[in-house]
């Protein structure tokens, strides 16, 4: 049995997630962007009234027309339009350029002294009503008035002239028809006159009904005979001969005429010898039977007896060869009537197939030309009422207001600016779309799972800092409660990772990022804060020998780094500073070097990294962004991972695919991703945040 797979239920939350992320995007690119709106608005506003200002000021013109109150006349055809698009047929009508050309031409030969100038019509209908309301728009208000009533004079000419095509049309068509079913309805005339002549109706219906009842008469011997055959077919001699002593038909006697009786006489004298010997030789048997009881067999009474009785057998059998004789003629007979019967009915059937023949022409020529005639009647009917009908009925649209006044338009200016605003406003949509459409930056969790696999190890959220002064590390008392619980996060990620390959816990990691200003560095020296706060010992190294910036967030001297240390000048263990957070020492990046991709191929380097992550619980190493140098696909080889810092709201999609790719190429682990920089106010962010900081209220606020 063959089983259908089924359908997967839907995750409301995750449709719920994605719509909320939707929200959220669109609400950052509003807070970003919100001046294209307004300011595409304002832009098409004032192209609009810079094209207002250039052109001539604008007067209006208004009239109403209103479909017709129809008397309707029965005079058996009437002008008739499509009415179910009835309104918008007329608008689209009156709006032609014929109308409108027509219309130019009329006021010109009925205003020679107005100068043209472009009018503007527009038509419009009131709600659940059918007047039509006209607008006229242009600089001379004079001519705009003559211009939008010549417009409605104009629409009611050619509604009549449209009706008088169709009554000419029409007209012609019916005349047409009307001439030809005149001509066909001559010739079935003449054809009814040529049948006429060549045969009698009357005596082809008298002919008919005799026939038919001769046909009948013939039918019922025919099936009288047939039936006494079957009969002296079926029966034996005595069974014969029984039936005619019964019913009076007698073998070898003369047919009787219908309606006439049989003789009792010839009854008897046809079956009397027969039936009479057979009952003498029974009544013989009887008494040979009676007399046997007393007398003997040679008895001269019982041999004159048995003498008799076989006299009387040999007569029998001979009558009996009479009557079989006589039955066999009777079949004979019978057969010859039969056969005489069925040729003359057959005669007789084809005299009364002729008669039904030409009274079927006939009936066939008579219907022809009534339903001919009737035809040519309605259609001379219609052809008198469609003239009629042309010059009684009313114009289906009449004018009900003429073109008033014409006016400064005020109106359309304002509507106008309305309109121009909101094209910029779907203008500025249209950028909107536009610029999210190229930008993919990512805002919300939901929106890096969607660019990337890689494992989320936590989420930072945005954190202000003061103008000109970096955003201070973690403290062991530090009061943002939901900033240090974003890392404590991380680190539970590192702490409890799932090994790969059966290796052990990684503890040399590398974090970068794919661009500057990701928060990379801030994130690497505060994750090191948090794992020396859970009492690991944890050495952070500034790798960055470029611009490293780990001793200035930490207060501490680079006279001599992680860059001596490469450059074989300073041995690893003399250049380690301790910080005021315990369990956590610092090597700074040194001296600045260009050469520091250089510096990290040497074997050196591993050897260091080893020593290091043998001394210590974890080895932090703060480098440079994949993108801006070399040195991280060169150094990441070297480590157990990669954390990979992605900025909220900062960081591209391709460009940290990009960087990705790049490590993937080396045989970089990737231990995973950390979203920095999150708006705390995002949809899913929002409620972690808010229940993070839970334990950190007040203990009166708590519920």
């Amino acid at each position: 049995m063959n089983e259908y797979p089924q359908p997967v239920p839907e995750n409301r939350s995750v449709r719920s997630a994605r719509f909320f992320t939707v929200l959220q995007r669109w609400r950052s690119l509003l807070r970003r962007y919100w001046w294209i709106l307004p300011g595409c608005a304002l832009l098409a506003m004032a192209v609009h009234l810079l094209i207002l200002w250039n052109s001539p000021p604008a007067y209006a013109s208004q009239g109403r027309m209103i479909v017709n109150v129809k008397i309707q006349v029965q005079t058996g055809a009437n002008y008739i339009e499509e009415f179910s698009n009835f309104l918008g047929t007329q608008v689209a009508l009156m709006q032609s350029a014929t109308v409108l050309n027509r219309a130019a031409d009329r006021v010109h030969a009925t205003r020679p002294d107005l100068m043209p100038v472009p009018v503007k019509v527009s038509v419009g209908v009131t709600p659940k009503t059918t007047i039509f309301n006209l607008r006229a728009v242009g600089s001379d208000p004079a001519y705009v008035q003559a211009y939008l009533d010549a417009v409605m004079e104009e629409f009611i000419n050619l509604k009549k002239e449209m009706r008088t095509r169709s009554s000419d049309v029409t007209l012609a068509g019916i005349t047409e028809e009307v001439a030809r079913l005149e001509k066909e309805l001559k010739g079935y005339e003449e054809e009814l006159l040529q049948f006429q002549a060549t045969n009698s109706i009357v005596f082809l219906q008298e002919q008919g009904n005799v026939a038919g009842n001769y046909l009948a008469q013939l039918n019922q011997q025919l099936a009288m005979l047939q039936s006494e055959l079957n009969l002296l077919e079926m029966l034996n001699l005595e069974q014969n001969l029984e039936r005619q002593q019964a019913s009076g038909v007698i073998t070898g006697v003369r047919p009787v005429p219908p309606g006439q009786q049989r003789s009792p006489v010839d009854v008897l004298r046809a079956d009397s010898d027969y039936l009479k010997v057979k009952q003498e030789i029974q009544m013989l048997k009887a008494e040979e039977q009676q007399l046997s009881e007393f007398l003997r067999p040679k008895h001269p009474k019982m041999i004159a007896l048995r003498e008799e009785i076989q006299r009387k057998e040999k007569l029998l059998d001979i009558v009996r060869e009479q009557s079989v004789e006589q039955i066999e003629n009777r079949k004979k007979s019978l057969a010859l009537q039969i056969e005489n019967l069925q040729k003359e009915i057959k005669q007789w059937e084809a005299r009364a197939l002729e008669a039904s023949s030409k009274m079927a022409q006939y009936q066939k020529i008579r219907a022809n030309i009534t339903r001919v005639q009737n035809l040519y009647d309605r259609l001379l009917q219609t052809m008198q009422a469609v003239g009629v009908d042309k010059d009684i009925t009313p114009e289906s649209v009449a004018i009900l207001e003429r073109a008033s006044e014409a006016e400064p338009d005020r109106l359309s200016l304002s509507i106008s600016l309305t309109l121009a605003g909101m094209v910029g406003l779907m203008l500025g949509v249209g950028l909107l779309l536009l610029v999210d459409r190229f930008d993919d930056r990512m805002n919300t969790f939901v929106e890096l799972q969607d660019h990337f696999e890689e494992p989320v190890l936590g989420q930072i959220p945005r954190e202000r800092s003061s103008r000109n002064h970096d955003l201070p590390l973690l403290r062991p008392d530090d009061d943002r409660h939901a900033f240090a619980e974003a890392y404590r996060n991380v680190r539970s990620s590192l702490l409890f990772m799932q090994p790969t390959n059966g290796d052990a816990r990684p503890s040399l990691l590398l974090v970068t990022s794919s661009i500057p200003n990701d928060g990379k560095s801030l994130t690497t020296a505060n994750l090191a804060i948090t794992l020396a706060l859970g009492g690991s010992r944890v050495l952070l190294v500034d790798a960055d020998l470029r611009k490293g910036v780990v001793h200035r967030r930490f207060k501490l001297e680079n006279t001599a780094g992680f860059s001596e240390v490469l450059q074989q000048k300073a041995k690893w263990n003399d250049v380690v500073q301790p910080t005021s957070i315990p369990n956590l020492w610092v090597i700074t990046s040194g001296s600045p070097t260009q050469k520091s991709s250089e510096l990290f191929l040497q074997p050196l380097t591993r050897t260091v990294l080893q020593e290091m992550a043998a001394q210590y619980d974890y080895v932090v190493l703060d480098t440079p962004p994949v993108m801006a140098a070399d040195d991280v696909t060169t150094l990441a080889p070297l480590t157990h991972g990669v954390i990979f810092v992605i900025r909220a709201q900062h960081t591209s999609a391709r460009v940290a695919r990009a960087a990705l790719d790049l490590l993937y190429q080396r045989n970089v682990h990737v231990l995973g991703l950390v979203f920095n920089a999150v708006n705390p106010r995002t949809g899913e962010y929002y409620y972690y945040s808010r229940y993070k900081d839970y334990y950190h209220r007040p203990s009166r606020a708590r519920a």
